[in-house]
């Protein structure tokens, strides 16, 4: 699919419309980096940087500096949750309660973090910060559950007459509009971020050793994220394909095809290295603000909690429970991650880090399982298989998200 020229927000609005070696040890690498206290302060001072006494865009107000929202515990709350699955009609697959969950204690756990307090969405606040703006999630269906999260906990202030979402460009775009506020809070398809043969938003199941990136084509959706003034970008999950990925070198059009077998590493480096050149060309740091967001772990091998060795997220009721924060779920060893560090401590622009993945690694009970739609409801056989079906990378909504949309408001208004 080839970029639109862009030209205003306006009228982007108009024309838009195994491996698993290799992927759960990527997945010990990358949460043992976030875990190591050393690179989580490097990461909050390089990432967060700004001058004494300048204010970033958005704040209200000033958070405390030495207290890390991320490092905490869960903990039981009866005014949860801020909405039901029910009463958001913009779902796009509704889960969990729909296809018949029987228990809801997954969905009463509040963050709260160790040497301060995690301020719940005010979702009047968020509406007059976002007045005249357009706030863009950019990702795969992980960061589209985020997305969905923030619509379903925004919409049910806002009366029907004054709201809509739709889908342009084949529902690679998804756009929430909270139209008394001349407002929209957007989702962008792009799971590796660059080009891929991956970007078609419904027809998208690709097997690992079947998905190709194209080199350095960040611009190819990147044009369209252009105009925006929030953005929450998260890319992970899709580059878990084995040891290597394959990298196109010319175009999806071109007659002869050149594609290059690379390592994952390197080539989410490459990924990395276009998205800072994409923020430090096109984000004005007296604007807009960016946000990324961390892995959204998997619990599909109940080992690491000290279950059955068939055992996943199916069945899984209670969270983990880890007092002095030092569970990750998976052994101790380096990253390949480590290449988000070093690659943004490149920008010449602040950008807002939201480490989500030690906090999610304790919620083994939040998962969507097998109460869920793959591309049809499952079947009573797969339902009567969780070892094979259980979907144990989403989350069901309202849900854990939430907690990741009360983090993003929280470094948005507070930071």
């Amino acid at each position: 699919m080839k970029a639109v020229p862009p030209s205003s927000a306006a009228l982007l609005r108009k024309e838009f419309r195994s491996p698993y070696f290799f992927t759960i040890t990527a997945l010990i690498l990358f949460m043992t980096i976030l875990y190591n206290e050393d690179y989580r302060a490097s990461l909050r001072s390089s990432w967060t940087t700004k001058n004494k006494g300048e204010k970033l865009p958005f704040a209200v107000g000033e958070a405390d500096n030495s207290c890390d929202l991320f490092s905490g515990r869960w903990v039981w709350d009866d005014h949860r949750p801020f909405y039901k699955e029910a009463e958001c009609p913009y779902l796009y697959t509704p889960l969990c309660d729909k296809f018949g969950r029987p228990d809801t204690a997954y969905q009463h756990w509040r963050w709260q973090p160790k040497a301060c307090s995690l301020p719940s969405i005010n979702v009047s606040l968020l509406l007059e910060t976002l007045r005249g703006k357009r706030m863009m999630y950019v990702g795969d269906s992980l960061n589209m559950g985020q997305y969905y999260s923030m619509v379903c906990l925004v919409q049910q202030f806002i009366p029907s007459s004054a709201k809509s979402l739709y889908n342009i460009f084949n529902g690679s775009l998804r756009i929430f509009e909270a139209k008394d506020y001349n407002a929209t809070i957007e989702f962008y398809w792009a799971p590796f971020l660059l080009e891929s043969n991956g970007d078609n938003p419904v027809v998208h199941h690709i097997e690992k050793s079947d998905r190709i990136v194209r080199k350095d084509a960040i611009n190819t959706h990147g044009d369209h994220w252009k105009g925006a003034d929030i953005m929450v970008f998260s890319t992970y999950y899709w580059w878990m394909t084995g040891l290597k990925i394959k990298i196109l070198q010319g175009t999806f059009y071109d007659q002869k095809i050149e594609i290059e077998e690379v390592a994952v590493e390197e080539a989410y480096r490459m990924s990395m290295k276009n998205l800072v050149w994409w923020i430090n060309e096109n984000m004005d740091p007296n604007k807009t603000r960016v946000f990324f967001t961390t892995l959204s772990p998997v619990h599909e091998n109940a080992t690491q909690w000290g279950g059955d060795a068939k055992g996943n997220c199916y069945n899984e009721t209670v969270r983990i429970d880890d007092e002095k924060g030092s569970y990750s779920g998976l052994d101790n060893d380096k990253s390949v991650m480590k290449v988000i560090g070093e690659e943004f401590a490149k920008l010449r622009n602040p950008i807002t880090f939201l480490n989500i993945t030690q906090l999610s690694s304790y919620r083994k009970d939040a998962h969507v399982s097998i109460y869920k739609r793959k591309w049809s409801p499952l079947t009573p056989e797969e339902i009567a298989d969780p070892a094979t079906y259980a979907d144990c990378n989403h989350w069901c909504l309202p849900g854990l998200p939430d907690t990741w949309n009360e983090l993003l408001f929280a470094k948005l208004l507070y930071p």
